[in-house]
């Protein structure tokens, strides 16, 4: 529960890039002040004026919090704001309502169908005005999804894969059973779980625990596998991908997310042939549901309610 006598009003949007967002907000409660102001210009003053942060990632600069009593993370993952930084007690926490899932499912499913399909290499033969009846195309049905994180994401993706017949395993810090998972194992069972299967896909949100989860001797345990990230860039070793790939570890991979964004033009990732990159798509969020997050979350702050959208900061989600 919180307290039903507070009814907070100043809002700091960390971001000028947002005038629907703040647009949709104002309209439903003008009321409110929304001020936004650019992410590397936010100062102590304006942390000290505000008493809800909503945005995606925090400052740069942030040594701590000021008088924010409330943050709202507008994406799915809330690292960008809490992670490697202590959050007091005090403070509330909540993130978008938005269900990213099956939206990232169909990117995945996409991104699967285009190599089981070969697309690159026909649209080179097009290209060359080459008619090779060599390869065939690969079905997805009865091939083996492997997915790292079994949260709303993991289920949206899962429900995909499992629409078109393959066989879907979930792992998750406790391994616990989710209705959209053929089977879900603990992470400690990783290199079983890999054994034999065809894709693994990185849903997990970045916390003290997953960070690298995805290292060096993992990669090597994935047997061939073909890996997509659309969680966290640092959930695993991005340096160590190319070497998976040329060693067989990997069979390649398609990136959305990366530890640095924008991707630095000098990163490897760019150049090897058998990673596909894309500049963190795979999700996109919506206005209505954006907004409706933050409202849903400032309605129940305000009458005392239960909070929904709530995350634990010591957990990450």
């Amino acid at each position: 529960m919180t307290n039903p006598n507070w009814q907070p009003r100043r809002v700091l949007v960390a971001g000028i890039r947002m005038p629907d967002l703040i647009g949709h907000i104002a309209a439903a409660r003008p009321d409110l002040e929304l001020k936004p102001v650019a992410l590397d210009q936010i100062t102590a003053d304006d942390l000290d004026w505000a008493e809800v942060y909503l945005g995606f990632r925090r400052p740069p600069t942030l040594r701590d919090w000021g008088k924010i009593r409330w943050i709202h993370c507008i994406g799915a993952g809330v690292d960008g704001i809490i992670y490697g930084i202590d959050v007091p007690k005090s403070v509330i926490v909540t993130k978008s309502s938005e269900d990213f899932g099956p939206a990232i499912g169909e990117w995945c499913v996409t991104r699967a169908l285009a190599v089981n399909q070969f697309l690159a290499t026909f649209a080179e033969d097009q290209r060359a005005q080459r008619w090779d009846r060599e390869r065939e195309p690969i079905v997805l049905r009865g091939q083996r999804v492997v997915i790292l994180g079994t949260g709303l994401v993991g289920s949206g993706i899962a429900r995909a894969f499992r629409g078109l017949g393959c066989r879907v395993e979930g792992l998750s810090r406790t391994g616990a059973a989710r209705p959209d998972f053929d089977h879900v194992a603990t992470t400690d069972r990783f290199a079983e779980t890999m054994k034999g299967a065809d894709w693994l896909i990185l849903a997990a949100p970045l916390t003290a625990e997953s960070r690298r989860f995805v290292d060096r001797t993992r990669l090597a345990q994935c047997d061939g596998a073909y890996l997509m990230n659309v969680g966290r860039g640092a959930v695993t070793d991005e340096a160590a991908i190319p070497v998976a790939i040329d060693r067989g570890w990997l069979s390649g991979a398609a990136l959305d997310v990366f530890e640095k964004e924008p991707l630095p033009a000098d990163s490897p990732l760019w150049r090897h042939p058998k990673i596909t990159i894309s500049p963190h798509i795979s999700g996109p969020s919506t206005l209505a549901a954006t907004a409706e997050g933050f409202l849903e979350s400032l309605t129940a702050i305000e009458r005392g309610a239960l909070l929904r959208l709530t995350i634990d900061p010591a957990l990450g989600y």
